[in-house]
């Protein structure tokens, strides 16, 4: 079994209406940080994002974040964190944050969030990476998401072995373990990865 020793967190930049979203955000850095797994994530200190770099950094983890610099004034960049580094672009920080993690994981978000996901995923399905891709479905947040993708695979639109990709789980440590006995599918290479 291959330990995933680094993880990038896509999560929101606010806090969303239930408090379990915060409290679970921040029990997942804690997680991280016990299982000596590097937090990667977008470099703010609010929201989503500012609990699970908090949770983790309260228990002594490792977090780098990675901030385009115009969203330093919203997203109010963490300079507590392990490593901060400032990029020009959001595709700068995404393949940043890609480079620097081993797998992936959303947590409740918003368009920025999925769209980081199905980047992610899509890279995968087209043999870009092997990195193990992961929804946490926090108080069945993304179930409706789910059955979604479940329908596109009814409609033939997606294969049932890319679906199979999407790890889904309803704790941390339920989805870490699905992720340590992840192996990528071989899949053809229909695109080389400096084409991207």
């Amino acid at each position: 079994m291959k330990k995933v020793n680094s993880i990038v967190i896509f999560c929101a930049s606010s806090l969303g209406n239930s408090a379990v979203y915060e409290e679970q955000a921040s029990y997942v850095g804690k997680v991280l940080a016990e299982y000596g797994i590097r937090l990667v994530y977008g470099g703010g200190r609010v929201g989503l994002m500012g609990a699970v770099a908090n949770g983790a950094l309260a228990h002594g983890g490792e977090v780098i974040g990675v901030i385009p610099d115009f969203l330093n004034s919203k997203e109010r960049e963490y300079r507590g964190v392990t490593k901060l580094i400032t990029v020009d672009t959001m595709h700068d920080r995404k393949r940043i944050m890609s480079d620097y993690a081993e797998g992936v994981i959303a947590l409740p978000g918003g368009f920025g969030t999925l769209e980081e996901l199905f980047e992610m995923i899509t890279w995968a399905q087209l043999g870009l990476h092997k990195k193990p891709v992961g929804l946490l479905n926090i108080n069945g947040f993304y179930n409706h998401l789910i059955q979604f993708i479940d329908h596109m695979v009814e409609e033939g639109l997606l294969k049932q072995e890319n679906r199979a990709m999407l790890l889904v789980a309803d704790t941390i440590e339920e989805l870490i373990e699905k992720m340590q006995q992840y192996e990528a599918p071989l899949v053809p290479k229909w695109i080389e990865k400096d084409e991207i």
